[in-house]
């Protein structure tokens, strides 16, 4: 895989890691947000592993 592609996958994924602990953060999480938040970060890491 094309390193560039990586550094790409995992930017988003602590983007996503960021997102989901300010969610948490906030005094009524949205339990929904996190968890498509989750779904995303997953996916993210799912085709980090397939392509290593």
């Amino acid at each position: 895989m094309d390193q560039n592609h990586v550094s790409a996958l995992r930017g988003k994924h602590e983007a996503l890691d960021r997102k989901i602990s300010e969610e948490e953060a906030r005094p009524v999480p949205d339990t929904i947000r996190i968890h498509d938040l989750k779904k995303q970060k997953l996916r993210l890491k799912e085709e980090l592993l397939a392509d290593a």
